[in-house]
């Protein structure tokens, strides 16, 4: 089992882990990201260096879909959001709003764990630049659809950035021009919510484009709706 990975629990009826829908460790789909693995590999043989797996309780009813993994921060660690900067705000969100618990150390073996939440990603390796193509989207969707299909409590999924909220639609199958991204925006899709949040890169916090205030209220709603009777 790869060190991102959360022990599974039991699985719902009829469910299946989401860690079945996870690349495999030489992904060989997408040229460039292929080429810049093995050049990650070589530079820093200790590192994962590969497909960044989902993270999380299988039985989440909250999802969250990130971009791509960061150079020095998942695709170092081998867990999403582990690493970098983008991480210590989002996991201390999610333990403020009850979606994780433990102590969150930046790395794959501290105490941390997921609560009735997943984490993924819609691009899976760590492109140049931090900046997939549209291709390098497409092909990595169907792992995407894969995650959203085998959590069978799902009820809510929140998208930091256009590119996660795209995916994820297309992911769907919904129309774009029927659910345009905006900051702070919930997109009701047939039994669940898609909920859109400014990516919490340290370029968005840093311009203020996004606060830690601003993010909270996401998580904030997500936690109300939820929280609301069936």
């Amino acid at each position: 089992m790869a060190l991102s990975l959360q022990t599974p629990g039991p699985q719902g009826a009829g469910g299946s882990s989401f860690h079945q829908h996870d690349p495999d460790r030489d992904c060989p789909i997408c040229p460039r990201l292929v080429a810049f693995r093995r050049e990650a590999r070589h530079r820093e043989p200790t590192w994962h260096n590969a497909p960044v797996p989902s993270f999380g309780d299988p039985q989440a009813r909250l999802l969250i879909v990130g971009l791509a993994p960061g150079l020095r921060g998942a695709n170092r660690t081998g867990r999403p959001f582990t690493g970098d900067y983008a991480g210590d705000l989002l996991y201390e969100t999610l333990i403020t709003y009850g979606f994780a618990q433990g102590v969150y150390q930046a790395r794959p073996d501290d105490s941390l764990t997921l609560v009735d939440s997943c984490l993924t990603n819609a691009v899976r390796c760590v492109p140049p630049e931090n900046k997939p193509t549209g291709p390098e989207i497409a092909s990595c969707r169907p792992f995407l659809a894969g995650v959203i299909q085998a959590l069978p409590r799902l009820r809510a999924v929140v998208a930091l950035g256009r590119i996660a909220h795209e995916s994820t639609l297309r992911a769907l199958a919904r129309r774009q021009d029927d659910h345009r991204f905006a900051h702070g925006a919930r997109h009701d899709l047939d039994g669940f919510a898609l909920f859109d949040s400014y990516h919490c890169s340290r370029y968005n916090t840093s311009t203020r484009r996004l606060t830690p205030e601003m993010f909270r209220d996401v998580f904030a709603a997500v936690r109300a709706y939820l929280d609301e009777p069936a």
